[in-house]
């Protein structure tokens, strides 16, 4: 299966430098207009499905993005991690997302259980797809997860190289799950 990944658009929090989390969130100004002007910046649209966590930034951002030209799905488990005590703090516990790829952050959960249930949403939709393209429109932990499951990378390895710290955003990533 071809799956293409997609960040939610800019939401307030993030403007304000705050980890969301499972709270539900809401794009801001620059991000309704990124989640509009998406499309244009893609090469490939031919997703039979967009799917997306069911947390507001998320669908905001796939119905302003895709709603009129694709079928949309919600599935829960494409969450962003659940910061627990954290979630709408300042993003500064961040810096070490490492101590928290196998212990869960206070009253939240671990990178590791973000990884089952994005192994879990993967097999569903893999049953359902085959090879056929998808598209996801996640968060930060979504696509790491994705990255572990896909590309048989460690937990250590995604946090190194995650893109946000240095703000290499791209209009989508693909990953072939098999």
């Amino acid at each position: 299966m071809l799956l293409t990944f997609f960040a939610h658009s800019t939401t307030t929090d993030n403007e304000k430098h705050k980890a969301t989390g499972w709270l539900q969130g809401e794009l801001s100004t620059k991000g309704i207009q990124q989640a509009t002007e998406l499309p244009n910046f893609i090469k490939d649209n031919s997703f039979v499905v967009v799917y997306s966590s069911d947390l507001k930034r998320a669908i905001d951002s796939a119905k302003l993005g895709f709603g009129k030209t694709h079928n949309l799905r919600q599935d829960w488990r494409l969450r962003e991690a659940n910061y627990g005590d954290f979630d709408g703090q300042n993003k500064e516990f961040k810096q070490e997302m490492s101590n928290f790829i196998h212990n869960p952050y206070p009253n939240g959960e671990s990178y590791t259980d973000v990884e089952q249930r994005i192994r879990e949403f993967l097999q569903d939709a893999q049953n359902e797809f085959g090879e056929q393209h998808i598209a996801v429109i996640g968060h930060e932990a979504t696509q790491l997860a994705i990255e572990v499951v896909a590309l048989n990378k460690t937990w250590e390895q995604v946090i190194i190289e995650n893109w946000r710290p240095q703000g290499k955003w791209q209009p989508g990533w693909q990953y072939v799950i098999n």
